[in-house]
């Protein structure tokens, strides 16, 4: 009776969590698509205070009544333009400045000097947000489509903006819908049950509303800034690394089934046994994603708290209303592999992994020592990585109408026209300053603002606008504003201007926001890589308890990284035909593949330790291995399916983070963790937990028999 009365409560608890996850999740799912509500995507939003551009951009607003994102309305006709083609323009154009949003008047079309094509600069007020892209799909409207050999494409900073907003609106949608097919699909493969998939996947699709909530609520009141980026990865991350730990519990539990009768008996002992590892797992990508707050770049800070949030979330329903469903569940939760109390190692259920194992046992030395050449050998294609500044026909997968703009206006126009670079200088040394301009390769043309609010013709004797002692200047590049070419004539141009003495010069605009963006970027690397190196360390430590094996397996993760990068820059180049990587790249990359990657050793290595206060470390790490292999490597293919599914969004960053994650992950699994740490541990022995007691065991003499491997 007492046995009936303690699984009774058990079974009660079990279902008032349940009921209770259930009545958050009906309150917090409608967040999971109001997300994109309060995202922004404006570039200049993301720089740092002190960044030169910034400074630009906020002594920009006393030379205009209002902020405003121009958008490149060109026609082109290559047999040269007609009386019916000007027609139309000056008919669009009078449209154009009645679309609300629009700040009018708007300036005259401006005709190639081939007279082949022709554009209107339609300024839109920066107060519109996200809607911009609503403003801009307004203007492709009234422009129509090509007709009788004249094609028109809307450009421009807000032609550009409003295609990635309309990219990352996928997001709430397709992106979320391939993610959860993904991963149901592996979960029916990894359990061939009917039934057990629903449970991980109920509980990863709780994890993403509760943290869409916190995520929503944080951005709606400033405290980040969320972007489009930063809401892909998040969904990704959720349903990844919350699938993992579910992995991790699910196959502790079945393993406890075997050993206890009651299910709440076995959940115990499960969850005692897996929530230490999971915890450590979460805590690592945690705080290691909180290290981006160090960043300069506010886009990178946005990041590091929103992919927190979402991991913090994960952990606390894996870890309560997981348990409660499988609770729920009993024994015929696992049907039609239901497990049965028959006192079995752990190692019976993993034939493949207890021979992975053995053959670890037997050619330790020659296995680490391999596996470490050939990931050595995968870095040597970092040096083809290319990691610059990606101009805006290599942003997108696909060809966008802003990117066939900027096409036409390359082929007519100097290609920075409509972009141009923006010089604020004091009254006195603005004609100094505007020949010092000229002077410096890359750019076209130097004219002043006027008081009419534009610069140089069509009065050519108005004065330049004086606002505060300073007057503002427009320099026209040669080069596409998002090109290479440009970028080095913003370097080279703020080098000329602030040569000239008591100019107090500064140049912004918005090919100088990519170049302080990349610069940000650089710095950013260099300070946050070491920064999460340690705090891996020192967590690791903390768990293992030891000294030596922390060391060591960061530097495998780092090699695995670097092997990683490497793949990747080959893959990039030679099969994507992809022109180089972000700046932000790197850096993103590291953070995941390190704190992800690090997680599969922390599986490993906790169930290791474990396992070898029992039998000792070699013996200990043979069982580890055996047991884990499995679980370990559907996580793995989980995660690295579920960062595949970025490719759906037609961003080529988007497309590259998850393909290196994607392969980082099935490296660490597939190599680092099944093949390299667990030899390397077997060739050390017991000084791998050096210093601790553990390191001084006298449990075992020489080497552990292989078959401790292939028990059962």
């Amino acid at each position: 009776m007492a046995g009936r009365g303690g699984r009774g409560r058990a079974i009660l608890i079990a279902l008032v969590v349940v009921l209770g996850w259930l009545v958050v999740g009906g309150l917090a799912g409608p967040y999971s698509g109001k997300l994109g509500d309060v995202a922004t995507n404006d570039n200049a939003s993301f720089l740092p205070t002190n960044a030169e551009a910034t400074r630009a951009q906020n002594l920009s607003a006393g030379f205009v009544e209002k902020q405003t994102t121009p958008a490149l309305v060109v026609y082109e006709r290559t047999a040269g333009l007609n009386p019916a083609d000007e027609q139309r323009v000056r008919s669009d154009a009078a449209r154009f400045g009645q679309v609300p949003g629009v700040v009018s008047p708007l300036p005259p079309p401006i005709v190639s000097q081939d007279r082949q094509a022709v554009q209107v600069v339609v300024p839109i007020d920066n107060s519109e947000g996200e809607q911009i892209r609503k403003v801009v799909d307004e203007l492709r409207t009234i422009a129509g489509s090509d007709r009788d050999g004249l094609t028109v494409d809307v450009a421009g900073p807000a032609g550009l903006l409003a295609d990635l907003i309309e990219v990352f609106t996928a997001i709430d949608g397709p992106l979320l819908l391939v993610t959860l097919v993904v991963v149901l699909i592996i979960l029916l493969i990894v359990y061939r049950s009917p039934v057990l998939w629903l449970f991980p996947l109920l509980a990863a699709g709780m994890s993403y509303s509760l943290a869409s909530v916190f995520v929503y609520y944080l951005a709606k009141n400033d405290v980040i800034k969320l972007n489009g980026q930063a809401q892909g990865i998040l969904t990704v991350l959720v349903f990844g690394a919350g699938t993992d730990y579910a992995l991790l519990l699910i196959a502790r539990y079945r393993e406890e089934l075997h050993r206890h009768e009651r299910p709440w008996d076995a959940m115990k002992t499960a969850w005692r046994g897996a929530a230490p590892a999971i915890l450590a797992s979460g805590a690592t990508v945690i705080v290691s994603l909180l290290c981006l707050l160090l960043s300069s770049l506010n886009s990178n800070r946005a990041l590091g708290p929103v992919a927190a949030v979402g991991i913090a979330a994960t952990l606390l329903v894996m870890l309560t209303f997981l348990p409660a469903l499988l609770l729920l569940g009993g024994r015929w939760a696992f049907w039609p592999r239901r497990p049965r109390l028959d006192q079995a190692e752990p190692q019976t259920e993993h034939g493949i992994w207890s021979r992975v194992a053995g053959f670890v046992a037997r050619r330790a030395r020659t296995v680490w020592l391999v596996t470490a050449v050939v990931l050595a050998a995968l870095t040597l294609g970092v040096t083809q990585l290319g990691a610059t500044t990606l101009g805006q026909s290599d942003l997108f997968t696909n060809r966008t109408d802003s990117v066939a703009g900027q096409e036409v206006i390359a082929r007519h126009y100097p290609a920075g026209t409509g972009s141009p670079a923006t010089i604020f200088t004091r009254q006195e040394t603005a004609q100094q300053v505007a020949e010092a301009a000229k002077g410096v390769r890359g750019v076209a043309d130097v004219r002043p603002v006027t008081q009419q609010g534009q610069a140089g013709p069509p009065d050519p004797n108005a004065q330049p606008k004086v606002v505060d002692g300073r007057v503002q200047l427009q320099a026209t590049l040669t080069d596409p504003p998002d090109s290479n070419g440009a970028e080095r004539a913003i370097r080279d141009l703020r080098a000329a201007v602030h040569r000239v003495p008591g100019s107090d010069a500064v140049v912004g605009g918005f090919t100088a926001i990519n170049v302080d963006t990349a610069a940000a970027s650089t710095r950013d690397r260099n300070v946050i890589i070491p920064v999460v190196l340690v705090v891996i360390a020192v967590i690791l430590a903390l768990l293992l308890r030891a000294l030596l094996a922390p060391v060591l397996l960061i530097a495998t993760v780092v090699l695995s990284f670097l092997a990683t990068l490497g793949l990747c820059a080959l893959i990039f180049k030679y099969l994507f035909d992809f022109p180089g990587v972000d700046q932000s790249f790197p850096l993103f990359a590291f953070v995941f593949l390190v704190a992800l990657g690090i997680d599969y050793n922390i599986f490993l290595m906790s169930r290791v330790r474990e396992e070898s206060v029992k039998r000792g470390t070699r013996a200990g790490v043979l069982t580890g291995l055996a047991v884990t292999g499995g679980v370990i490597t559907s996580a793995g293919i989980v995660l690295a399916a579920t960062f595949s599914a970025l490719a759906v969004l037609p961003l080529v960053v988007l497309v590259e983070l998850g393909v290196a994650v994607a392969l980082g992950v099935l490296l660490d699994t597939i190599v680092v963790r099944s093949l390299l740490v667990p030899a390397l541990s077997y060739d050390i022995g017991p000084k791998i937990w050096w210093p601790s007691r553990l390191s001084r065991t006298n449990r075992e003499e020489g080497r552990a028999p292989v078959e401790v491997s292939r028990a059962g």
